[in-house]
This record gives C-alpha cells, structure tokens and sequence, in this order.
C-alpha cells in the first residue's frame, strides 16, 4: 500500500484511504447563474470537488457565488497569472490549480505560496502531454512518461523550496500507455497525493474506454486519490462514469448489475428489463449485486454469486437468491418483485 501524505481539500482529507471524484464547469466563465447552476448539479449526482477556470479577473466573482451554493471543495483552475492566483485565495478557493514553473519566476511563486500557507489552500500541480516545457520536450523527444514525471517533480521542487508541502499532482496524457505509465513512476518517487485523468480523452464513448482503463489500472495498483473522468460532454455524465469505475475495482459500494449478453435461448426482452433494473437501482445504496439473467440455464448457476436476480422463461421469469430459486414471476412483474427483494436486504 503506497503510503500518502495528508492534504486537506475543504472538508475533503487526501490521504489514500478514500478516492474522491472530482469534474469541472463547462459553462462560460462569465456566465455566474449558468456556473452556479450546473455546479449544484454536479454535486448532487456525486461530486466531490468541482473545478473551475479562472481566465481573468471577471471570473473571480465566481468564487463566492459558487461557494455560497454547494458544500463541496472548489478549486480555481489557473494558468499563467500569479495574480489571479492570490485573488482566487483572497476569495475563499479551496484549492489552486496552477504549474509554479508558468507564472513568472520565484518571487511570484513565493507570493502565491505565502498567501497558499496563510489560508491553508493546497496546490495542484497539473502537467499535461500538451504542456511540457520545451526543454524537458527537446530532451526526451517526445511527451512520455519520463518527460511528464520530471516536469512535474521540478514543479514540486519550486513549491518544497518555499517550504510548502500542500501539494497534489496530476500528469495527465491523452495517451492511456503513457498516463498510466507516468502515474505509476511518479507514485514510486513521492508520497504527494495524486489526482488522475485521461485528458482530451474524447466523447463519451471512447472517453469512457480511455478513463476505464487508465484510472482503474492505476486504481487497481491503490494509486491515486482524487479521479476525473474527461468527457466531451455534460460533466454529471463524467460523475456516473466516475463511480461505476470505482464501484468496479471495488473502491465504492452500491448496486452492481450481472447481466447476460442474451442468446438465442432469450424468451423476454432482456435488454428492456436490464434498462428497467438499472433505473430502479439508481438511487439504492445497498453493497448488492443483482443479476438479470436471459434464461435458466445458465441464470442461476452462472450468477450464483449474485444476491439476487432473475432469469428469464417463455414470457416469465425465475427470481432467485444466491443460486437458489425462489419462485416464478410473470414478465410484466419482473422488476417490482425484484425491486421487493432488494428491500429486504
């Protein structure tokens, strides 16, 4: 188990024993209703730090408004003005995100530090594949793994020569390979928390392959402790995709769904009940896992380990418990009997 140093994000303690999800505004940046909106959305699908762009002074009205609405951690994304940086931390953010190395030298940095140590706010680190400096760039030909993992580390360096420890880091790439390998030599380096991402990583679609793989292998490994999922789309749908990642490595409890790939032994719309499930478990808590099973041939047995489910008949189903066949149900019934069961539990 990789050993973490504490960082506290608001009401928020990285520290390696809980994964928090993390996502950002889409809206535009002088747009205060619309960004204190979708903020309140956020959190109420499940995030648990929300970023925020700060381009310009005008987006520093931002910070109030939105804090004064949700009661999870803000953090003010920021590049390249140190200025907007104390603003930011005059104005009650949570956290900064900003590279040391962009803002103009040491003098700014140890402004930037000081008014940081003084109100307690963290700083992350953010090093990406588009955003290597050119001479780590020049060095290694390429923005691999190593390149990111020196950038960042000199960035630390700034940071730890001000005496300020507060640190997260993420090194993000497009790249899945280099992403996963950047994270993990990183995590033998340091014991800073680290925030992880695919960036660019897309659509929905492929952006959930790239993310899946990236942030659960390193998951997997018991590396990181904040995650995004990067999506080309409305954020809640990188909140969803965040949890059932954590819910698959097995980082977060709820309901997990086994369902067949159906056959041609199927004889009810599997797809539709499946759906039906799904909805119905959206807001259940419960460590379950429930099965829906096209046929009773393989319904129980192959999902033997499920807590409870059903398999499909001609037109019926079989609702069973840990392999063990409880009764049989008409197909129009399927998912209130099954929703009955899980009430139990």
């Amino acid at each position: 188990m990789r050993k973490v140093k504490t960082v506290r994000v608001g009401n928020c303690t990285l520290d390696g024993k809980h994964i928090y999800i993390q996502s950002m505004l889409n809206t535009r940046s002088d747009d205060i209703t619309k960004s204190v909106t979708q903020a309140q959305t956020l959190e109420q699908a499940g995030c648990e730090i929300i970023r925020a762009a700060i381009p310009d002074k005008e987006a520093i009205a931002l910070i109030p408004a939105i804090k004064e609405k949700i009661s999870i951690p803000l953090v003010a994304d920021i590049h390249f003005d140190y200025r907007l940086a104390l603003e930011a931390a005059a104005a009650g953010i949570d956290k900064i995100r900003i590279n040391p190395g962009n803002i103009g030298g040491m003098d700014k940095v140890r402004q930037v530090v000081k008014i940081c140590q003084e109100k307690q706010i963290p700083i992350r680190i953010g090093v990406n594949s588009g955003s290597l400096e050119k001479e780590i760039l020049a060095r290694y030909g390429a923005p691999t793994a190593e390149a990111l993992v020196e950038s960042a580390m000199s960035h630390v360096k700034m940071l730890e020569a001000c005496d300020f420890d507060q640190i997260v880091i993420s090194m993000k790439s497009s790249d899945v390979n280099t992403m996963i390998d950047a994270y993990r030599l990183c995590a033998q380096q340091c014991d800073y928390p680290l925030h992880l991402g695919v960036t660019e990583a897309g659509t929905e679609r492929m952006g959930l392959m790239k993310s899946a793989i990236g942030i659960g292998a390193l998951l997997h490994d018991n590396i990181g402790e904040t995650i995004r999922v990067s999506l080309t789309e409305d954020p809640v749908r990188e909140i969803k995709a965040a949890q059932d990642i954590l819910k698959c490595v097995g980082k977060r409890g709820g309901p997990q769904i086994v369902a067949c790939p159906t056959c041609g032994r199927t004889r009810i719309d599997l797809l539709k009940t499946v759906k039906e499930v799904e909805a119905a478990l959206e807001n259940v808590q419960k460590d379950i896992k429930v099965a829906v099973m096209g046929c009773v041939v393989n319904g129980p047995g192959e999902a033997r380990e499920a807590d409870i489910g059903i398999a499909g008949g001609d037109g019926c189903a079989v609702l069973f418990r840990k392999g063990e066949v409880l009764r049989r149900i008409p197909e129009a019934d399927i998912v209130p009997e099954l929703m009955a069961e899980v009430d139990k539990f």
